[in-house]
């Protein structure tokens, strides 16, 4: 399928949660539903199918699909894409990848990210300090768009707080169990390709001073962000690589119905922890 997610991923939140948003994508608008008005054009036919997984029958389920036939498409229309996935936990100095290569010609519409921090490692450090890239059309070992942290991606900076706008939001900031649902929708910045596209997030954290206490107290060896598995001085403030459990839900358009993406993971991998 084009579009294959679970539930609460595909409609704008992730690690199973629900939570009160409005964006220009997604709603859910006293957090017990889930509304989508992405454009979603086909020229002879679709199929939406929703599977429970779960060990619990369901005795109700609402839905409604608005759709228009016969439209003129042109030629140069994009199909709408939708990628999840999740790693846990994380690697040192490895992005992790919001969306795998894709190859083709198409838009990168956004995505939205779900974060648990591993806390028995990293206690209640920060971890939003990795930069989000996007490569484009050939690029390999720099990408042509690189960011400078979680947080500036998503519009925030300093830490990052619940909120909700039309193209960036936070809906879950649970800094108690350190989880965080997150969303970039680039709808009036469109990021277009025309060969193929890729896009990760750096795993790098920040040690300062009101979180070095836990670091300090338990010997925790940190690494310092860069080339090069080298240990950090956790007597001083700065950044440093992470491995964390990070799951996302990446929507793109593309010039054809089917994509090379690897089809989705059990569902005891995708609840674990949850």
């Amino acid at each position: 399928p084009a579009v294959s997610a679970p539930l609460g991923d595909f409609f704008g939140v992730g690690l199973g949660q629900m939570a009160p948003f409005q964006s220009a994508l997604f709603s859910n608008p006293e957090g017990r539903s889930f509304n989508c008005v992405v454009p979603m054009p086909f020229r002879t036919g679709m199929k939406i199918v929703l599977t429970n997984e779960s060990t619990t029958n369901l005795d109700e389920l609402f839905y409604e699909v608005d759709y228009t036939l016969g439209d003129k498409h042109p030629a140069s229309a994009l199909y709408f894409h939708a990628h999840y996935r999740r790693e846990n936990p994380t690697r040192m100095q490895r992005d992790y990848e919001l969306l795998p290569r894709v190859e083709g010609r198409g838009r990168y519409l956004g995505v939205n990210i779900g974060v648990i921090v591993n806390r028995k490692t990293y206690f209640n450090t920060w971890w939003g300090e990795g930069e989000v890239k996007v490569y484009l059309d050939g690029d390999r070992e720099f990408p042509t768009l690189s960011g400078t942290g979680a947080e500036d991606y998503v519009g925030s900076a300093w830490g990052q707080g619940q909120y909700a706008h039309l193209y960036q939001g936070s809906p879950v900031a649970d800094e108690q169990n350190m989880r965080w649902c997150f969303y970039r929708y680039h709808i009036p910045d469109p990021v277009y390709f025309r060969r193929d596209v890729r896009v990760t997030i750096q795993q790098i954290g920040y040690l300062a001073e009101h979180s070095r206490g836990d670091i300090t107290r338990n010997n925790r060896r940190l690494y310092r962000a860069g080339p090069g598995l080298v240990e950090m001085d956790t007597s001083k403030d700065g950044k440093f690589e992470r491995e964390d459990d990070y799951s996302s839900c990446a929507y793109f358009y593309l010039d054809k119905p089917v994509n090379n993406l690897p089809p989705l993971d059990p569902v005891a991998k995708r609840v674990e922890g949850l």
